[in-house]
């Protein structure tokens, strides 16, 4: 994204919207996903009251639907955080995705309609496009997107679902262990093959490709044990001082 969270908030205060828990819960995730918000950031509730102007009530919302999805970690009396996966849960996430996601692949092979498989050539392209210009938060957002397409129009519905929490899941530990000096983690065959196998209708093509990219993925990770530190201020925009 291009805009701060502040930029956003403001365009919906404008026009005349009113921030809810859902919002919060979107620009939260969203900030995760793209790796702005790194595992182990602090999420303070008067700090996310300030930023988006509302109750520290609306905040807890917000924070407790972030727990279920696996996306922020809260312990009584403490700050929540971004989720901060263990090296084991890591690999065993990036295991169960293999999986899920190979089957889905191989179930979708033939089965997509012109609309849909342009709209992932469509992500692709933009996602080459995004790595070629350094923009690291677009290329991420529009790679998550090739992937989310598979999981909501997966024939399986709870595969597909299943998919939807692995990508997320995925993308923190991605976020937590990337190689440091690692600028991205763009594998630029990976997409177009797997296009090109959904186009085709070879199942067992797409699934070996599935499992060959994140297979990659997970090799680009440091899975040594390190700790994370950010500063939200410097993620949200805020000017020094104003959260205490």
């Amino acid at each position: 994204m291009s805009t701060t969270w502040q930029d956003e908030v403001a365009a919906e205060t404008r026009a005349g919207g009113r921030i809810s828990d859902r919002f919060i819960v979107d620009k939260v995730r969203a900030a995760v996903l793209t790796q702005r918000l790194p595992p182990g950031t602090r999420l303070p509730e008067v700090a996310l009251g300030e930023i988006f102007g509302v109750s520290r009530s609306v905040v807890r919302k917000a924070l407790t639907r972030l727990a279920a999805d696996h996306v922020v970690s809260q312990q009584p009396n403490q700050v929540a955080r971004v989720r901060a996966p263990s090296i084991e849960e890591t690999r065993e996430t990036f295991a169960a995705r293999r999986l899920v996601e190979g089957e889905v692949a191989a179930l979708l092979a033939g089965r997509l309609d012109a609309e849909l498989l342009e709209e992932i050539a469509s992500r692709v392209e933009r996602e080459a496009e995004a790595h070629a210009r350094g923009d690291e938060a677009a290329r991420i957002e529009n790679s998550l997107a090739i992937h989310h397409l598979l999981a909501e129009h997966s024939p399986n519905r709870v595969l597909g679902a299943m998919l939807t929490d692995l990508i997320l899941r995925t993308s923190i530990v991605i976020a937590l262990y990337k190689r440091a000096g690692l600028a991205s983690c763009y594998l630029a065959e990976d997409h177009p093959a797997l296009l090109g196998h959904l186009r085709g209708g070879d199942g067992e093509a797409a699934r070996r490709c599935i499992h060959e990219h994140l297979q990659a993925l997970e090799g680009l990770l440091d899975l040594s044990t390190r700790e994370t530190r950010i500063d939200l201020m410097a993620i949200l925009g805020q000017r020094e001082g104003a959260m205490s």
